[in-house]
């Protein structure tokens, strides 16, 4: 009984004194930063795609939209007076002016039955919020693991074994002053 009894107490012991817990935690803490650096990528694939996308809408509309405008003004500078009205090649001048607009219209309304562009603004916005969230919330939660770690390691009983068994030293926190990839990306549309 004896015998049982001293090599129950070193197993307890060790049971205690952060065995498991240490590398639980600091695997823990880890994979909290491998999601923030997953986050980071996410955001350098994500979003020049989307502002690419947003750009190349936008100018397809602009085009569209220019063509319509030069049309209309264009139809506005020819001028038919009723004096005119027995001038053929007046008459064909007014009529292919007023057509343009009408073919750019309907080009228009055929192509865009509604505008897109502003709903792409909206998105890329939406998306841009959404993913500073995702790493904000990533970081708060690696903070919370490497904070959780370095308590554990300081604390008796596991800071025995974190010490002993495992030489832990505490984790660095996520810190908003480190340079690259962590700064968000300037969104420029070229304007």
């Amino acid at each position: 009984m004896h015998r049982s009894l001293f090599a129950l107490v070193p197993a307890v012991i060790l049971a205690g004194c952060g065995i498991n817990s240490v590398p639980t935690a600091e695997e823990n803490a880890k994979a909290r930063w491998a999601d923030v650096q997953n986050q980071y990528q996410r955001r350098a694939d994500l979003i020049p795609n989307l502002v690419a996308t947003v750009k190349a809408a936008g100018a397809q509309e602009k085009s569209i939209l220019v063509e319509v405008t030069q049309a209309r003004a264009g139809a506005n500078q020819v001028k038919l007076t009723a004096d005119q009205l027995s001038d053929p090649n007046a008459v064909a001048n007014y009529q292919r002016a007023q057509g343009a607009v009408t073919m750019s219209l309907q080009r228009l309304q055929e192509a865009y039955p509604e505008l897109k562009s502003q709903g792409n603004y909206t998105t890329l916005l939406s998306q841009l919020e959404g993913t500073e969230n995702r790493i904000t919330i990533a970081r708060n939660d690696y903070n919370g693991a490497v904070q959780a770690y370095n308590t554990r390691i300081r604390t008796f009983p596991d800071a025995v074994g974190a010490k002993i068994f495992y030489g832990a030293k505490p984790m660095v926190p996520f810190q908003a002053t480190t340079p690259g990839a962590e700064t968000a990306p300037t969104v420029n549309f070229g304007n």
